[in-house]
């Protein structure tokens, strides 16, 4: 499962997933794109069921790429806990994905190929999603 090796603080404030993207907001290394249509925090669980859904739809043809990783830790006091007694631990790592940001891109393989295996993939994640080419820019192809 994704997670940091190793982190400086382990318990950070939880970072808003509103707004839009500022950055990575094209394609840039392949030739289509996963975008993600709304924000959320996706676990390493999502972004690995995600991968393995297109891997296997596309028999290890082509190239992935992933451009998301959990670094936010999210916290969770244990069940019939009082209040106080400070933050609870850490029980999964989560990617900020905004508005706007390519989440996944393949390059490598047909565009039919490429358009089931980000159907399949978005399935597994909890946000609306859409279909990207790269000389679209990301911007107006539907999915």
């Amino acid at each position: 499962m994704l997670m940091p090796k190793r982190t400086k603080y382990r318990k950070p404030h939880r970072i808003s997933y509103e707004g839009k993207a500022k950055g990575n907001t094209k394609v840039n290394f392949g030739e289509y794109g996963l975008m993600a249509k709304e924000g959320a925090w996706i676990n390493g669980r999502q972004i690995e069921a995600a991968r393995i859904a297109m891997t296997r739809y596309m028999k290890r043809g082509g190239r992935v790429w992933i451009n998301i990783f959990p670094h936010l830790a999210k916290t969770k006091q244990p069940l019939e806990t009082r209040m106080g007694k400070g933050k609870g631990n850490v029980e999964e790592w989560v990617a900020v994905v905004k508005e706007g940001k390519i989440m996944f891109e393949i390059g490598g393989v047909s565009e039919e190929i490429a358009r089931e295996a980000f159907r399949l993939a978005s399935h597994k994640l909890p946000i609306k999603c859409k279909f990207v080419k790269k000389e679209d820019g990301g911007d107006t192809n539907e999915g």
